[in-house]
């Protein structure tokens, strides 16, 4: 009899362990580390994965780029090396222009809402899918904390402070779009920003959100900011390699989907909040917040249209997506 009751109890054991055994483990790989906001974020996107699945699904994600560089993600995941990645669209502009315009289509949107609706209600999944699945991929979705700031040593309190203003800018889009307006971009990387600054080889910074570059320090140095911000709101995606993605059933796809949409809407929420106490602070010391008036935000996409149309001609696909970013546009009367 104890030999049979062991024998049930280990049988017992056995099929216990196994009922929540995953049928998908999936490997996935972020730039973020995993103690930041951006990473507990992410995290947050995991737990609601295995959770609505049932443990159907288990993601073993690597954070801050462990297992390849982060430009080098979408390869890795299209490749098989990763099943997926949630890095962003403009790491991949040298492959094709059109990562720009899933990555961070400049002076095209005020808020992540305006964008989000452009994804899912304005043709955007749709275009967007056509470019990824080209290169074997799958875009679920995007998250971003919305628009960055820019920092400076002088007012910019509208298109005209722009003229002759030096500024530290990725290169790119943006360059040009500043130099449109006659602004002197100076592409540098990150870390000089703060000894540029400090030394006045430049006059501020495009860095990031408000939030973040109080965290690096930005108005011990500097007494001027542009809040909301109006030029640049970069987007990270959720991606799976193709094979991956279809070999989903219909139930774990949309377990992504919403996961996705969750976390869209979580990053946006919890960056409009930390942006918000970051404006009240600095207020409070003395920093002067530029919120540019909707003619001036107009005067801005106007220039950033213009340089579009360069972008538009490399490739088809960088034409297809600006023509359904303008598409949108028109339609909501962002531009005419």
């Amino acid at each position: 009899m104890k030999v049979l009751l062991l024998a049930a109890g280990t049988a017992a054991a056995f099929l216990a362990s196994n009922a929540y055994a995953a049928d998908f483990n999936l490997r996935m790989q972020t730039q973020y580390a995993a103690e930041t906001v951006s990473g507990k974020l992410a995290q947050g996107f995991i737990d609601n994965v295995e959770a609505m699945s049932g443990g159907r699904v288990d993601i073993e994600m690597f954070w801050s780029s462990s297992v390849v560089a982060t430009v080098e993600g979408f390869d890795a995941a299209a490749s098989g090396i990763l099943d997926g990645e949630m890095h962003g669209g403009a790491y991949q502009t040298g492959k094709n222009p059109a990562f720009q315009f899933v990555g961070d289509p400049m002076g095209g949107y005020d808020t992540p809402y305006e964008l989000y609706s452009f994804f899912y209600f304005g043709g955007g999944q749709e275009a967007a899918n056509e470019l990824y699945e080209a290169h074997n991929m799958h875009l679920v979705g995007w998250w971003t904390g919305g628009q960055e700031s820019l920092s400076s040593s002088k007012a910019l309190r509208g298109p005209e402070d722009l003229k002759g203003w030096k500024f530290r800018s990725p290169p790119g889009l943006e360059t040009e779009i500043f130099a449109e307006l006659g602004a002197s971009p100076i592409v540098m990387d990150f870390t000089e920003v703060f000894t540029s600054l400090e030394t006045g080889i430049i006059d501020g910074a495009d860095a990031s959100s408000l939030a973040n570059n109080v965290g690096l320090g930005l108005y011990d140095l500097v007494d001027h900011a542009t809040y909301p911000g109006f030029h640049s709101m970069p987007v990270d995606h959720v991606t799976f390699n193709l094979d991956v993605w279809n070999s989903f059933p219909d139930d774990i796809k949309a377990i992504f989907e919403v996961a996705t949409q969750a976390l869209a809407l979580q990053t946006a929420t919890t960056i409009d909040v930390a942006n918000a106490e970051a404006a009240t602070k600095l207020r409070a010391q003395g920093v002067t917040l530029y919120d540019w008036s909707a003619e001036d935000r107009a005067e801005f996409r106007a220039g950033a249209q213009r340089a579009w149309d360069g972008w538009a001609e490399k490739t088809p696909e960088a034409k297809a997506l600006v023509e359904a970013h303008r598409a949108f546009l028109r339609r909501t009367g962002k531009i005419k």
